[in-house]
């Protein structure tokens, strides 16, 4: 018999942020949705970077939901299907990735797969190709992609199979 889900108050939202588990705390998805809504719009690293990053997130996490959503500020400022594609793994080797790229998802793999580990090359390295404001960025996006995508996991907020979905890009009101 497979595990009930926690399912969310009923809501006349289409947002599937709005209208998941974390409906049942308003506060809290208030909280997140202004958080959110600040690191996609009002920061300083650029779209595409956050997008892959928290693709490949989806891909460690293994969020459906997550790998299936396109943000529409990343694909306005060019990261298009043939680049998502290139985030499996074994990017390193892509032909198509900049270097830029590839060290923000080495960075993500780091944050995500071992934390503790001595990753004082990849700082050095992040510090020659990134600002200090973009690290910092980059390093609170990969938390938050984590954390709320392994939320979803856990409460049984994601279908296994969705086809790709673009979203307007978060922002706070």
């Amino acid at each position: 018999m497979p595990e009930p889900r926690i399912r969310p108050p009923r809501t006349d939202s289409r947002d599937p942020v709005q209208s998941s588990a974390l409906a049942h705390q308003p506060a809290l998805l208030a909280a997140f949705t202004r958080l959110y809504g600040t690191l996609w719009s009002h920061g300083v690293l650029d779209l595409p970077t956050k997008e892959m990053t928290r693709l490949r997130n989806a891909r460690i996490t293994d969020c459906s939901f997550c790998r299936s959503v396109r943000f529409a500020g990343a694909r306005e400022a060019g990261l298009s299907e043939a680049l998502v594609d290139e985030i499996r793994d074994g990017y390193r080797q892509s032909d198509a990735l900049s270097e830029r790229q590839k060290l923000a998802l080495r960075f993500t793999d780091a944050f995500l797969k071992d934390p503790a580990g001595d990753h004082a090359a990849i700082r050095a390295e992040l510090r020659r190709h990134f600002t200090p404001e973009e690290i910092v960025e980059l390093a609170a996006g990969v938390a938050l992609f984590m954390g709320f995508s392994k939320i979803a996991v856990a409460l049984g907020q994601t279908p296994r199979e969705m086809p790709v979905t673009i979203m307007p890009t978060p922002d706070h009101v």
